[in-house]
C-alpha cells in the first residue's frame, strides 16, 4: 500500500490513523519484535508530542520470569538505512541542565517512537518545543525513531531532520533528495549522535526502519504491515478520499 497524502484531509482525520498506528506497532513490537528483556508502551506524557508516542522500556529486574514480550531471545542487528549520518562532536546538549523523561513505572526508557502530526508543526513556538524535546531526549541518550508523513513547512524547510541535525551539527546542512520530502529517521544517542534516515514519498511503500535499543544494536519494524492494518481500521469514508487518484 502506498503512503497516502494526508493534506487531503483534516488533521482530525490524521489524529484518528494515529492512534491507531501507534497502537498497530505497539503490538507488533511485544508479540514479535522485541527482545524478551523489552517491551513497548503507550507513553501520554511526553508533550509536545503527538497523543501517543511509543516508549520501548527494558526491564530493571534481571529475573528472565519477569519479563515481558517475546520469550525467544531475538538477535539485534546493526541499523540501518540509505542515508546516515554523526556528529563530529559530543552532543553538545548534554552540557546544558535538562528535565528527567520518567514513565510511570520504575522501568527505564531506552528508546522512543513518535508519529509526527500536523500539531508537531502548528505554530513556531510549538515546533521549537517539538525540537527542544528531541534535543531532550537525545541529551538523556534515549534513542528515537520519528515518522513524519507530512512536507516540509516554512519552519522546516528541508524537512523535519534538517532542523534537528542542525541542533546536533550546526553549521551542518542536510537537504533531503529531491522528490522525497516525507522523513523517516532514527537516531542512536551515545557519545555521539548517529541518524540513520530513509527520505520517502507520497505514493511509495514505507520501508522498513531500525528502532535501535542500544548503541549499535536494533530491531527491523516492519512498518508497510503496520500501516496497511492502521489504514483499514479508518472509517471508509475517508480511506475513499484518500485512495482516490
Amino acid at each position: 500500500m502506498p503512503i497516502h497524502d494526508w493534506k487531503r484531509v483534516e488533521a482530525g482525520i490524521f489524529h484518528d490513523f494515529h492512534h491507531a498506528w501507534i497502537e498497530e506497532i505497539k503490538r507488533v513490537l511485544n508479540d514479535r519484535i522485541l527482545p524478551q528483556d523489552y517491551y513497548a508502551m503507550a507513553e501520554q506524557q511526553t508533550p509536545p508530542f503527538g497523543p501517543d508516542g511509543l516508549a520501548l522500556q527494558s526491564l530493571v529486574s534481571d529475573d528472565s520470569s519477569t519479563s515481558t514480550g517475546n520469550v525467544a531471545t531475538v538477535p539485534l542487528t546493526k541499523p540501518y538505512a540509505k542515508i546516515t549520518a554523526q556528529s563530529d562532536a559530543e552532543f553538545l546538549c548534554r552540557r546544558k541542565s535538562i528535565i528527567a523523561i520518567r514513565h510511570i513505572s520504575d522501568d527505564r526508557i531506552v528508546a522512543m517512537i513518535e508519529i509526527v502530526s500536523p500539531g508537531n508543526n502548528a505554530g513556531e513556538v510549538v515546533f521549537q518545543e517539538f525540537l527542544n524535546k528531541v534535543c531532550s531526549l537525545l541529551n538523556r541518550r534515549i534513542h528515537l525513531l520519528l515518522l513524519d508523513l507530512f512536507p516540509p513547512t516554512r519552519r522546516d524547510p528541508h524537512g523535519i531532520h534538517a532542523s534537528i541535525w542542525q541542533l546536533v551539527e550546526g553549521d551542518v546542512e542536510f537537504l533531503p533528495p529531491s522528490g522525497k520530502p516525507l522523513t523517516l529517521v532514527a537516531y542512536e544517542s551515545s557519545t555521539t549522535i548517529k541518524a540513520f534516515i530513509e527520505p520517502v514519498a507520497v505514493g511509495e511503500v514505507l520501508p522498513d526502519m531500525p528502532v535501535i535499543l542500544e548503541p549499535g544494536g536494533a530491531v527491523e519494524l516492519l512498518l508497510e504491515g503496520t500501516y496497511q492494518a492502521a489504514f483499514a481500521a479508518l472509517p471508509r469514508r475517508w480511506r475513499k478520499v484518500l485512495e482516490a487518484p
